[in-house]
């Protein structure tokens, strides 16, 4: 099972509390945890990408690992430690401000 932590508007959105587990076909790459989050929860669709590209939106952020993959290939094998659910692959929100 893959382990995913969503930013507090998410979860409130998809009605869930604390870290979302997943069951993701192989190979676990960030294409396929967000597939597979996007069909357990539809309301999340266009939320975390762009319905029409699929790309990432802007004022999100995801991490493996500690280490920051918003600008990884979207399906590039994610770190053993995120496979084998050791680690949470974390969706985060940007902070911005000046």
């Amino acid at each position: 099972m893959i382990r995913v932590e969503l930013p507090s508007p998410l979860r409130r959105l998809a009605s869930v509390e604390g870290e979302v587990t997943l069951d993701v076909p192989a190979p676990i790459t960030q294409r396929s945890i967000l597939d597979a989050l996007e069909a357990r929860y539809p309301m999340l669709r266009g939320t975390i990408r762009d319905r029409d590209t699929g790309k990432r939106r802007p004022m999100l952020r995801f991490y493996a690992c500690d280490e920051d993959w918003s600008f990884a290939a979207p399906d590039a094998e994610l770190p053993a430690a995120v496979v084998s659910g050791a680690e949470p692959f974390l969706i985060v929100g940007a902070v911005a401000g000046g």
